[in-house]
């Protein structure tokens, strides 16, 4: 039997199993009625079409564990419900950038707010180092200082000032990538 033939309740046992056809099909099947729901309450075609997309998703993440009685009556609930979740999330993001902020009529994309909040973090691990390290961390990224610079003020060897430097952004780097936000590192290249 072809996947085209399959009633809604076959899809599913399907779908359960981890047939990629069944996913495809429920697409074809439902994708312009679910983009009409997403879109009567976003009313913004890009906004539906990430909505529908990620409704499709997670049916095809949690596929072994879901209990579908009615295919259009679970995926219309779907769409419904992921429209309030990203309309919270927007909201969300709304006072978190006017917390980091301070502006309510400014307008700032995730990358500049985690940016922000990821730069704040580093500080607080920096302000964690022995007071001799953070002090040559600090003259080195905040005040632009070359080594011969911090070694000189400091009255301290080149060498030491490497030393310090190299054990703060490993402490920083170890920071990161333990709590899961090593993907950034490339946020510590830029002190080099």
């Amino acid at each position: 039997m072809n996947i085209k033939d399959f009633n809604d309740q076959q899809l599913v046992n399907s779908l359960n199993k981890g047939d990629e056809t069944a996913i495809t099909e429920i697409y074809h099947r439902y994708w312009r009625k679910l983009l009409a729901i997403a879109y009567n309450q976003t009313k913004d075609k890009t906004a539906a079409e990430e909505v529908v997309q990620e409704v499709l998703i997670n049916l095809w993440d949690r596929r072994a564990s879901l209990k579908i009685d009615s295919l259009p009556n679970y995926l219309a609930t779907a769409v419904k419900y992921t429209v309030l979740n990203s309309i919270q999330r927007e909201k969300r993001r709304n006072t978190i950038a006017v917390g980091v902020f301070g502006n309510a009529s400014a307008s700032f994309d995730d990358e500049e707010i985690y940016a922000h909040l990821l730069r704040d973090y580093i500080n607080g691990v920096v302000e964690t180092l022995p007071d001799k390290c953070k002090l040559v961390f600090k003259c080195s990224r905040e005040q632009g200082k070359s080594i011969p610079q911090i070694a000189k003020e400091l009255n301290i060897a080149e060498k030491t000032v490497e030393a310090h430097l190299t054990k703060a952004l490993k402490t920083i780097r170890y920071t990161l990538k333990s709590t899961g936000i090593f993907t950034f590192i490339f946020f510590l290249s830029n002190f080099k």
